[in-house]
């Protein structure tokens, strides 16, 4: 055999021992370890959100009899009236309410705070009536809002809660213009609003003197007050919305 048939032939047998042998192992890559999910903590056993409330204060009562609305009509039973039919006609929108007197009671100012302030109210009504003026007059307390509701007197309390209580009372004068009701702003500083710690407004109810778009309307007449009131409960329904605790 010739010399360069003994090197082709060492070449093929070369070649084809290679073919035969298996490629090289993949390396595979170490498996990470898999991160166990947190669940979210459960609220603390108890604890419940805070419910919105709604005090409402029915202004005289026994022998605090108030303003003489006319023959025989005494302020403190028109006042107390209302605040019983606003009442049923929050409750019927969901709202809770709690009324500071549901009878013919004279009730001290201190007592109607004290009341209003341990209910932890998320928005308070004084009920008022007057047989001057048209409509519905608002009043906010006169105290000058203080930044802190702590390490305040007795008598200023209403002073942290004053900006929220003139939107409270902006929220109202909405409801009630769009019911076409004549609307009075005003400031007062009176007891028990002074001392209430919640939004606090007084709403004071004045016969409707009739005008371009109103129509005269006695302060104790049914459907008027059915519409002040109606108008009030919207006011609060959508305070709701608004109301932060």
């Amino acid at each position: 055999m010739r010399w360069t048939e003994i090197v082709g032939t060492l070449m093929f047998a070369t070649m084809a021992a290679g073919a035969q042998q298996s490629p090289p192992p993949v390396r595979q890559l170490p498996q990470l370890p898999t991160v166990p999910t947190i669940p979210a903590p459960a609220p603390p056993p108890g604890v419940q959100p805070p419910r919105f409330l709604v005090v409402i204060d029915a202004a005289h009562g026994g022998n605090d009899i108030g303003a003489r609305i006319g023959d025989g009509i005494q302020e403190k039973d028109v006042t107390l009236g209302l605040a019983g039919r606003l009442r049923s006609t929050l409750r019927a929108r969901g709202v809770d309410v709690v009324m500071t007197r549901t009878a013919d009671l004279n009730l001290a100012a201190a007592n109607r705070a004290e009341d209003a302030n341990h209910a932890q109210a998320s928005a308070c009504l004084t009920i008022h009536a007057t047989a001057t003026g048209s409509g519905v007059h608002l009043y906010t307390s006169s105290l000058t809002p203080a930044a802190n509701e702590r390490f305040l007197a007795w008598g200023t309390a209403q002073a942290a809660y004053v900006t929220q209580s003139m939107k409270l009372e902006s929220e109202i004068d909405t409801a009630l213009a769009h019911a076409a009701i004549p609307v009075t702003l005003g400031k007062a500083s009176v007891a028990p609003m002074d001392s209430i710690a919640c939004p606090e407004v007084a709403v004071e109810l004045a016969p409707l003197v009739g005008g371009h778009v109103t129509s005269t309307k006695a302060l104790t007449d049914v459907s008027y007050q059915k519409t002040v009131v109606d108008a009030v409960a919207a006011a609060l329904d959508q305070w709701r919305s608004d109301w932060k605790p």
